[in-house]
């Protein structure tokens, strides 16, 4: 199967489809059921490069979408767990768990820093190191 049709790189409608099919539902089984196509015609789909590649990138896309909400919502969560936290009404469960993700949350974020940090003292090494190599010649 060629993914790509004459107009640049739009993809056939049932494969589309099928795509779409593939994003919302659990199985294949039920993808292909949805859109009126065969298991194994979809199974056989997937194997197919083209395919393959313009799903992982229905799959990506996707995937950064609901990245995008998330990070939206993440100074409304940070507020409901500090008002949790302060509450002393609130249960003690309630409180409790809200506490310890607050922690755990603040922990990854500080090992993110780290990782961040040292990754980029690897690039600088790196590139200091690239900049002052002597370049290679082809053997004669």
């Amino acid at each position: 199967m060629n993914a790509k049709t004459g107009h640049g790189s739009k993809l056939p409608r049932k494969t589309e489809q099928a795509i779409s099919a593939l994003l919302h539902f659990p199985t294949i089984e039920e993808a292909a059921k949805s859109i009126g196509i065969a298991e194994a015609t979809l199974s056989r789909w997937l194997k197919d490069p083209d395919f393959r590649s313009a799903y992982q990138e229905a799959r990506r896309q996707t995937v950064e979408q609901a990245t995008a909400t998330l990070q939206q919502l993440t100074n409304s969560v940070a507020k409901t767990l500090k008002a949790i936290v302060e509450d002393d009404k609130a249960p003690a469960s309630a409180r409790v768990m809200a506490c310890r993700t607050v922690l755990e949350m603040a922990q990854r974020g500080v090992e993110v820093e780290e990782l961040t940090a040292r990754v980029e003292a690897l690039e600088r090494a790196a590139t200091s190191r690239n900049q002052g190599a002597t370049p290679i010649r082809a053997a004669r």
